[in-house]
């Protein structure tokens, strides 16, 4: 029997996954310059990875998905879109900047999961199969993408006399 916090947080990462995925998606569709919107969708796949990596783990130690709260957090998305949307009218860079901060605040919180679990692992066997080296890894080298793509958004939105 895995423990009820155990279940809650890993529950609430995988919820979490969905808002960033999303976002992403949103991100990447509004991009009119090809690399930016490429790198976006190859972000939103390592991602997608980790939310398996995450789902499987989930499966192994018996823990259903809350459809609850990923129904919430669907919806979170959908606000958090809107709220981009109404700061940013036009569809320039502060909707850029706004919205790839709150994915780096996903992949901080996802490093934040890595670590947590391997903290335990020893106490948990399931938790001593993942590869977390290679986990903390690319969320790693997620968070140095999406902090590329803020800094130049912050550019665009902060220096542009429009």
């Amino acid at each position: 029997m895995v423990n009820e916090s155990l279940a809650t947080y890993l529950n609430d990462h995988l919820a979490g996954s969905v808002v960033a995925l999303e976002l992403l998606e949103h991100l990447a569709a509004e991009q009119t310059e090809a690399p930016r919107g490429r790198i976006l969708e190859t972000l939103r796949a390592d991602i997608m990875a980790d939310r398996e990596t995450l789902e499987a783990l989930m499966a192994q130690l018996a823990i259903t998905p809350s459809r609850p709260r990923q129904a919430t957090a669907w919806l979170v998305e959908k606000f958090s879109e809107l709220k981009l949307r109404l700061d940013d009218l036009a569809g320039n860079a502060l909707h850029q900047i706004e919205g790839l901060e709150a994915v780096a605040l996903g992949i901080d919180g996802k490093i934040a999961l890595w670590n947590a679990l391997a903290a335990v692992r020893d106490d948990i066997p399931e938790l001593g199969r993942l590869d977390y080296p290679r986990l903390l890894q690319r969320a790693g080298e997620q968070r140095e993408v999406i902090e590329k793509l803020r800094l130049d958004a912050a550019r665009a939105a902060f220096t542009s006399t429009v």
